[in-house]
């Protein structure tokens, strides 16, 4: 007898432009598959413009018992997605820190101490002046990146100037030009397409990567590798990440206690972009 195949949701409060270039959610996704597919759990991925209509799917689809489960990304402080799929009784994995999933089961990196990393990482070939191009400053995620940039500037006595992005092409360039122009000769990106952004930035402007800015990407996928010059970048297993969440959602699925769990430490890959 056929058994009709479930489904898990993840749903992505982004244009759907940023999306078809980040390569991140590309690799998460593979492996959410590669766990998930053989468990017979199909997964549905939702691009919504704002908050409001991520919050409006998970309601029409925990009315139509639409998906078993559910996946959580880009977490605020306090973030009502939380209470909100706690009330439907979907069940629910949060990629984030624990700190924002309320007793849900929890796939997190240690951004705060990865973005340390790669400040000491710069420090350590001479850069005095750095700037972090981040990512939202709403996301919970980007506050720790920041704080772990900031924290080791300090230790390290150099200056540390922030720029913030929404992970597009186009908010990287924009961002760099701004980093730039108040005088920092390294940027550390918080995706690899802003990375690239600000690689074509500084070409266009005349600068010379690395001699005379460096740039260091966050997740190092392929486009790192096949970047001119190839990218520096703090180098995380999203693949892994996405296998992890897909145990937790099976376990959560099936009555399981939460559990939090930590993905494999990333390290930092240097390539031609940093001098």
């Amino acid at each position: 007898m056929l058994t009709e195949q479930r489904r898990v949701g993840l749903v992505l409060a982004r244009a759907s432009r940023v999306l078809g270039e980040e390569p991140y959610y590309h690799e998460f996704l593979e492996g959410l598959e590669r766990v998930l597919t053989p468990a017979g759990v199909s997964v549905l991925v939702k691009v919504v413009t704002d908050r409001a209509a991520e919050s409006d799917t998970y309601e029409r689809w925990a009315a139509r018992g639409f998906v078993d489960g559910v996946v959580l990304v880009d977490l605020a402080p306090d973030d009502e997605r939380v209470a909100q799929v706690n009330r439907l009784g979907l069940p629910a994995v949060v990629i984030g820190a624990p700190s924002t999933a309320s007793g849900l089961p929890t796939v997190w990196t240690d951004d705060a101490g990865f973005a340390r990393e790669a400040i000491r990482f710069l420090v350590g070939r001479g850069h005095v002046w750095i700037g972090h191009l981040s990512g939202p400053a709403s996301f919970v995620h980007t506050q720790l990146r920041r704080a772990g940039a900031e924290a080791e500037a300090r230790d390290s006595a150099v200056n540390l100037e922030r720029a913030e992005g929404d992970y597009s092409y186009e908010s990287g360039r924009k961002g760099a030009a701004e980093l730039i122009r108040v005088g920092a000769t390294a940027i550390v990106c918080d995706n690899d397409l802003m990375a690239l952004a600000a690689l074509d930035e500084l070409r266009d402007q005349g600068r010379a990567v690395p001699d005379d800015v460096s740039v260091v990407a966050w997740d190092d996928s392929a486009l790192c590798q096949l970047a001119v010059p190839a990218l520096s970048a703090m180098s995380h297993d999203v693949g892994r990440i996405g296998e992890l969440a897909a145990g937790a959602l099976l376990d959560a699925m099936a009555g399981k206690p939460p559990a939090v769990y930590e993905a494999p430490t990333a390290h930092l890959v240097a390539r031609a972009s940093t001098r």
